[in-house]
Protein backbone atom coordinates (compact mmCIF):
# COMPACT_ATOMS: atom_id res chain seq x y z
CA UNK A 1 0.00 0.00 0.00
CA UNK A 2 2.71 2.60 1.03
CA UNK A 3 4.89 1.20 -2.45
CA UNK A 4 1.31 2.30 -4.35
CA UNK A 5 0.78 5.48 -2.78
CA UNK A 6 4.63 6.93 -3.30
CA UNK A 7 4.58 5.56 -7.10
CA UNK A 8 0.55 7.32 -7.40
CA UNK A 9 2.80 10.60 -5.66
CA UNK A 10 6.09 10.46 -8.01
CA UNK A 11 3.37 10.14 -10.93
CA UNK A 12 1.49 13.05 -10.45
CA UNK A 13 4.72 15.50 -9.56
CA UNK A 14 5.04 15.97 -13.27
CA UNK A 15 1.52 17.32 -13.76
CA UNK A 16 1.55 19.57 -10.99
CA UNK A 17 4.52 20.70 -12.36
CA UNK A 18 4.93 23.32 -15.37
CA UNK A 19 1.87 25.17 -14.79
CA UNK A 20 2.40 28.45 -16.09
CA UNK A 21 -1.21 30.74 -16.17
CA UNK A 22 -1.10 34.09 -17.12
CA UNK A 23 -2.24 36.84 -14.96
CA UNK A 24 -2.78 41.16 -14.74
CA UNK A 25 0.14 43.17 -13.52
CA UNK A 26 -2.30 44.03 -11.00
CA UNK A 27 -2.11 40.03 -9.69
CA UNK A 28 1.45 40.23 -9.15
CA UNK A 29 2.78 40.77 -5.24
CA UNK A 30 2.92 44.49 -4.27
CA UNK A 31 6.68 44.77 -4.01
CA UNK A 32 6.57 43.33 -7.76
CA UNK A 33 4.43 45.48 -8.97
CA UNK A 34 6.33 48.23 -6.79
CA UNK A 35 9.89 47.07 -9.14
CA UNK A 36 8.20 47.80 -12.01
CA UNK A 37 6.91 51.29 -11.60
CA UNK A 38 10.42 52.25 -9.94
CA UNK A 39 12.48 50.64 -12.69
CA UNK A 40 10.65 50.34 -15.51
CA UNK A 41 7.92 53.04 -15.65
CA UNK A 42 7.68 53.28 -19.65
CA UNK A 43 7.50 49.91 -20.67
CA UNK A 44 4.58 48.48 -21.91
CA UNK A 45 4.10 44.85 -20.60
CA UNK A 46 3.32 42.10 -23.20
CA UNK A 47 2.58 39.60 -20.58
CA UNK A 48 2.92 38.36 -17.46
CA UNK A 49 2.38 34.83 -16.16
CA UNK A 50 2.70 32.53 -12.61
CA UNK A 51 4.67 29.71 -13.11
CA UNK A 52 4.32 26.68 -10.48
CA UNK A 53 6.54 23.89 -10.15
CA UNK A 54 6.34 21.37 -7.76
CA UNK A 55 6.98 23.47 -4.72
CA UNK A 56 7.67 26.85 -6.08
CA UNK A 57 6.33 29.68 -7.52
CA UNK A 58 8.22 32.43 -9.61
CA UNK A 59 6.41 35.18 -11.82
CA UNK A 60 7.75 36.11 -14.63
CA UNK A 61 6.46 39.92 -16.56
CA UNK A 62 7.94 40.31 -20.20
CA UNK A 63 7.88 43.66 -21.84
CA UNK A 64 6.81 44.48 -25.97
CA UNK A 65 10.75 45.40 -25.95
CA UNK A 66 11.52 41.83 -25.19
CA UNK A 67 12.85 42.74 -21.39
CA UNK A 68 12.31 39.86 -19.08
CA UNK A 69 11.89 40.15 -15.18
CA UNK A 70 11.43 37.10 -13.09
CA UNK A 71 10.04 37.41 -9.71
CA UNK A 72 9.96 34.49 -6.34
CA UNK A 73 6.60 33.97 -4.61
CA UNK A 74 7.25 37.34 -2.05
CA UNK A 75 7.64 39.50 -5.62
CA UNK A 76 11.41 39.97 -4.56
CA UNK A 77 13.85 39.97 -8.00
CA UNK A 78 15.72 36.78 -9.26
CA UNK A 79 16.54 38.11 -12.95
CA UNK A 80 16.41 41.12 -15.24
CA UNK A 81 17.46 40.66 -18.84
CA UNK A 82 17.30 44.01 -20.90
CA UNK A 83 18.14 41.64 -23.75
CA UNK A 84 18.42 45.07 -26.05
CA UNK A 85 19.19 48.12 -23.59
CA UNK A 86 20.98 47.97 -20.15
CA UNK A 87 19.85 47.42 -16.44
CA UNK A 88 18.95 50.01 -14.56
CA UNK A 89 21.68 51.57 -12.52
CA UNK A 90 19.47 51.41 -9.67
CA UNK A 91 18.93 47.35 -9.73
CA UNK A 92 22.46 46.88 -9.73
CA UNK A 93 24.24 46.60 -6.40
CA UNK A 94 26.92 49.28 -5.89
CA UNK A 95 30.08 47.04 -5.30
CA UNK A 96 29.32 45.22 -8.91
CA UNK A 97 28.72 48.79 -10.50
CA UNK A 98 31.89 50.01 -9.37
CA UNK A 99 33.68 46.73 -9.96
CA UNK A 100 32.58 46.81 -13.83
CA UNK A 101 33.25 50.77 -14.02
CA UNK A 102 36.87 50.20 -12.69
CA UNK A 103 37.47 46.85 -14.86
CA UNK A 104 35.29 46.70 -18.10
CA UNK A 105 34.61 50.89 -18.75
CA UNK A 106 33.10 50.09 -21.43
CA UNK A 107 30.82 47.55 -20.59
CA UNK A 108 27.12 47.84 -19.84
CA UNK A 109 25.21 45.10 -17.28
CA UNK A 110 22.15 43.93 -19.83
CA UNK A 111 21.48 40.83 -17.25
CA UNK A 112 21.47 40.52 -13.58
CA UNK A 113 20.49 37.35 -11.45
CA UNK A 114 20.79 36.73 -7.80
CA UNK A 115 19.73 33.83 -5.22
CA UNK A 116 21.01 33.18 -2.10
CA UNK A 117 24.56 32.56 -2.78
CA UNK A 118 25.52 34.75 -5.96
CA UNK A 119 24.81 37.72 -8.42
CA UNK A 120 25.60 36.61 -11.87
CA UNK A 121 25.89 39.57 -14.42
CA UNK A 122 26.17 39.49 -18.00
CA UNK A 123 27.66 42.61 -19.59
CA UNK A 124 27.85 44.02 -23.18
CA UNK A 125 30.70 42.61 -24.31
CA UNK A 126 29.85 39.16 -23.61
CA UNK A 127 31.53 38.70 -20.36
CA UNK A 128 29.13 36.77 -17.38
CA UNK A 129 30.88 37.88 -13.58
CA UNK A 130 29.98 36.00 -10.60
CA UNK A 131 29.78 37.59 -7.08
CA UNK A 132 29.19 36.12 -4.17
CA UNK A 133 27.07 37.64 -1.82
CA UNK A 134 30.09 39.61 -0.12
CA UNK A 135 30.01 41.21 -3.52
CA UNK A 136 33.69 39.39 -4.15
CA UNK A 137 34.36 38.07 -8.00
CA UNK A 138 34.17 34.37 -7.92
CA UNK A 139 34.06 33.79 -11.76
CA UNK A 140 34.57 34.96 -15.02
CA UNK A 141 32.81 33.50 -18.04
CA UNK A 142 33.22 34.34 -21.27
Amino acid sequence: MIIAAVLLFVASAPACADNDKPIAVTELPQIAQQFIKNHFPKEKVAYAKIERDFLEVQYEVVFTNSSKLEFNKNGEWKEVNCKYSTVPKAIVPAQIVNYISQNYPDANVVKLERNSREYEAKLSNGLELTFDTNFKLIDIDD
